[in-house]
């Protein structure tokens, strides 16, 4: 199951994946005042390990959690575009060091219906 599965927005291509509040306890702990915090994820196409970071807002009530630093390069080497699907899991072996995992499913018409690559 997703912990996070989104249909990407404008923001989400051209600057940061912004996250559900709610999902920010399945991504790694920000200890103390810190307010981010980088994890590894692989990449459900090539196996690729890339390094993400979630990023909140600075002592505020309403953490508003972003991902940043590594998002807009993935953005570009995948071509995503307004419309495709990002979904982060949690890596279900848990002898990998690497615990996250990120599909991406494009968004593809075909006489004028909306399907998703697989």
């Amino acid at each position: 199951m997703a912990i996070v599965e989104k249909s990407l927005k404008q923001t989400d291509i051209s600057k940061r994946f912004t996250l559900p509040s709610k999902s920010l306890k399945y991504f790694p702990r920000l200890s103390g005042k810190e307010h981010m915090v980088d994890f590894d994820v692989r990449d459900d196409d090539d196996g690729h390990v890339r390094k993400f970071r979630v990023y909140t807002r600075k002592g505020k009530k309403y953490l508003k959690p972003v991902i940043t630093k590594g998002w807009r390069d993935f953005v570009c080497s995948k071509e995503l575009q307004v419309g495709d699907k990002v979904a982060f899991y949690l890596e279900e072996e848990q002898a990998s060091p690497v615990k996250y995992r990120v599909k991406v499913q494009k968004q593809v018409k075909i006489f004028g219906a909306v399907v998703f690559t697989p």
